[in-house]
């Protein structure tokens, strides 16, 4: 279903309006700490809304603010033939409840974030895992300094980079991914660079026990400039598996990413060469996505259509002494839309959407999807990276294709309702290799934002 970002948005009331213009708030932001709330320092402007006080909390005279917001969402999932018929619950519902408050001082050049996350669920089976309940930790927790163009940064914090295809913030399940570590943000103009050393933060079932890995670790540079991105991010885990084989990874991952819009057409192009060593191994492997779409502004309904391709390598030959397979590392949760029972490795994908504006609150969006397998010498991934079919004697390609469609209601300027149905049919791969069942999928959230 469709994630907006403008959940929360503030609007003036009537009466404001008629003794002075709207203010325009920033976009709220996944991570939250992006947002820029100081314009808020003129009273007149905090009264545009009841949200403004909350916004901007004055401390004392020479500047000092507080900006407090919070997230709650529930989410419904309901499985009918899950994996294929071939997953330990394949007819599961559930339900996921999260609660991220969050607390933003800033005094001076010096900044302090605090966001909890309190995260539930109930229905899970066989049992939860850590991305379905955490209970009550800490999920962002830092303190930055700013010095002219350079913002220091360190402690733990979600990050984002780009189209999030390598790391991203695992937004859509219900406990979001966080790192431990320092990040340095460099702004020059209109031109950006990020360097990080973090490791991920591997949350637990139990109250503030969340800890960063002690098996993996990411650094590297992330620089921006509009309309293009350039990166390179290495990765090291102590505690690697690809498909029967474990050991030592150390992966560099060499990225381009060019993006924009023009006269109602918009693009997203991003490419990415994986080299290192796994075991025994050397490291090759890569992948290509492309989107592509055109918004249609003055038609009934404002459709707005994007085509994506995307290509992953996998592994070709196995025991070649190469590894083809892509590893995603730390990628958005829901990839390839809200049922994504594959990930982004071993994979070729065709995905066709339309999104519709019903009304100025109501939006819909339909999508078509088909999956294919990159090397027949390879299996299918999760979006995690774990292997869920091998590919033992199987010879077809194809994996199956896919359905979705998504309503959303944007209730109030803080409450967004939304609803999507999703099926995929299994190809010839799925047959070969097991269970091959239809899976079904019905989502249902409500989420209140500010």
């Amino acid at each position: 279903m469709r994630k907006t970002l403008l959940l929360g948005l503030l609007v003036a009331s009537p009466a404001a309006a008629q003794n002075r213009e709207a203010w325009q708030p920033p976009v709220l932001s996944i991570t939250r700490y992006d947002e820029d709330w100081s314009d808020l320092a003129d009273a007149e402007k905090r009264a545009h809304h009841w949200t403004g006080p909350l916004k901007y909390i004055p401390l004392s005279e020479d500047g000092a603010y507080l900006t407090t917001g919070i997230e709650l969402r529930l989410r419904e999932e309901a499985y009918r033939e899950n994996l294929w018929g071939d997953g330990p619950a394949p007819d599961d519902a559930y339900l996921w409840a999260r609660a991220l408050p969050y607390a933003d001082l800033h005094v001076g050049k010096v900044r302090a974030f605090v966001q909890p996350v309190a995260a539930f669920t109930a229905g899970v089976r066989p049992e939860a895992g850590p991305v379905d309940q955490t209970r009550v930790d800490l999920l962002q927790g830092f303190a930055d300094v700013t010095l002219g163009p350079v913002t220091l940064r360190g402690g733990r914090q979600m990050l984002s980079l780009g189209s999030e295809r390598l790391v991203g913030t695992r937004y859509g399940p219900n406990v979001p991914l966080a790192f431990d570590g320092f990040r340095g943000i460099i702004h020059h103009g209109q031109a950006s660079l990020s360097l990080l050393a973090v490791r991920p933060v591997t949350p637990r079932l139990g109250d503030f026990d969340d800890r960063s890995s002690s098996t993996k670790a990411l650094w590297g540079a992330y620089g921006s400039v509009p309309g293009l991105d350039l990166y390179y991010l290495a990765y090291r885990n102590r505690e690697a598996r690809f498909a029967d084989r474990s050991g030592y990874e150390l992966r560099h991952s060499l990225g381009a990413r060019w993006y924009g819009s023009a006269q109602g057409s918009h693009w997203n192009v991003e490419g990415v060469a994986q080299f290192g060593r796994f075991a025994d191994q050397r490291v090759g492997a890569w992948t290509l996505g492309t989107e592509i779409g055109h918004s249609f502004a003055n038609v009934p309904l404002k459709p707005d259509a994007t085509l994506r391709f995307n290509m992953v390598s996998g592994d070709g030959r196995p025991g070649d002494g190469r590894l083809g397979t892509f590893n995603a590392l730390f990628p958005k949760g829901k990839y390839f839309g809200e049922l994504s029972p594959v990930g982004p490795t071993n994979i070729i994908n065709l995905n066709a959407s339309v999104a519709m504006a019903l009304s100025d609150t109501v939006s819909a969006s339909l999508a078509g999807m088909a999956y294919w397998r990159y090397s027949r010498g390879d299996g299918i991934y999760d979006i995690p990276g774990n292997l869920l079919r091998a590919p033992g004697s199987a010879t077809s390609r194809f994996i199956g294709k896919q359905v979705e469609a998504s309503l959303a209601w944007q209730a109030t300027p803080e409450l967004e309702l939304s609803t999507s149905l999703s099926a995929f049919k299994p190809g010839g791969f799925i047959r070969e290799t097991g269970p091959a069942k239809t899976i079904a999928m019905l989502g249902l959230e409500s989420n209140f934002r500010f």
